[in-house]
């Protein structure tokens, strides 16, 4: 396999997996660009992303800056004389001098199959919709909002018992293996771009942590893809006195009643249709537990009604 010089532009876990593949693969990494080091944790030091740690660990250059704007860090990045470009959610838009410097163009590494889902969070906005399968796609960037010709793509099934932590895990995996087919096949010259449809296109909007409160009001079937899609982040919750309390799984069950009434004492909560069955739970600061031992510091006998709360 021909080995060529390759910038790679990434900062979650998701990308960590395509970068480790590229440089198996033999490929010279040349550059890492990630998102600045951001604050964290109790002391809200600042600690560098995902990719911008894995990258020092090899000993790679990494740079950090807050925006591809300006003619210097252009300049800084057309230096390089990269072959290609791999961007794998990196957080920044790319101006057409960066999508032009390399020979080979930039290579995304999409988290879907494009043109569905296409932004910011497609994971979750696939099992929220209740998609039976999402995948990845190799996209030639352009300047859009992926919108890129298509170079390959390959999907996964989603189960009713698929959580966004397992989905995200296995895309990362698949992304990782195929932008190494990509990057040679293209170098090869036997990969060409195909346009994407225009029919199909949907768009997955950042989350946001107001949308981790569970609804009674809504469907339970609705509410159990809520549980799966905001695990682990931003969770989804409901109010409890004065704590929130996250589900970490759930169940739809047959049963009717008020919305967010609790119907027995399993806790199976009423929804705007069916019921929600909470199997495992987190009160803020401790662990995970089953329903069974969370009744036990929690009297929530059959007839409570779970208060809705418009709050984020």
């Amino acid at each position: 396999m021909t080995r060529l010089r390759l910038v790679f532009m990434g900062t979650p876990d998701f990308a960590v997996s395509s970068l480790r593949a590229l440089a198996d693969a033999g490929h010279e990494i040349i550059a890492v660009y990630s998102q600045p080091p951001r604050p964290a944790g109790r002391g809200h030091k600042e600690h560098p992303s995902p990719v911008h740690a894995f990258a020092a660990e090899q000993g790679w250059e990494v740079r950090t800056p807050k925006s591809l704007k300006g003619e210097v860090e252009q300049a800084a990045f057309a230096a390089l004389k990269p072959d290609v470009a791999v961007v794998a959610a990196y957080g920044l838009i790319l101006p057409t001098a960066i999508l032009e410097a390399p020979r080979m163009g930039c290579l995304n590494v999409h988290a879907s199959l494009l043109p569905r889902w296409r932004g910011a969070a497609p994971i979750q906005r696939a099992i929220l919709a209740g998609d039976k399968e999402s995948g990845v796609t190799i996209m030639q960037m352009d300047e859009g909002l992926d919108t890129g010709g298509m170079l390959c793509r390959e999907s996964l099934p989603i189960t009713q018992d698929t959580t966004a932590s397992d989905l995200h895990d296995h895309l990362a995996e698949l992304g990782g293996r195929l932008i190494v087919e990509a990057v040679r096949d293209l170098h090869n010259g036997q990969l060409e771009a195909t346009p994407q449809p225009d029919e199909g296109v949907t768009y997955a909007a950042k989350l946001n942590k107001a949308e981790s409160l569970l609804d009674w009001r809504r469907p339970a079937i609705e509410l159990e893809r809520q549980v799966r899609a905001f695990t682990p982040w931003p969770g989804a919750v409901f109010q409890l006195g004065k704590e929130r309390i996250k589900v970490l799984e759930a169940a739809v069950e047959q049963k009717a009643g008020p919305a967010g009434k609790i119907l027995d004492d399993d806790l199976t909560v009423a929804c705007g249709e069916g019921a929600l069955r909470l199997l495992r739970l987190q009160r803020p600061g401790k662990g995970a537990m089953a329903a069974k031992d969370f009744l036990n510091g929690f009297a929530l006998p059959s007839g409570t009604e779970l208060l809705q709360d418009e709050r984020p």
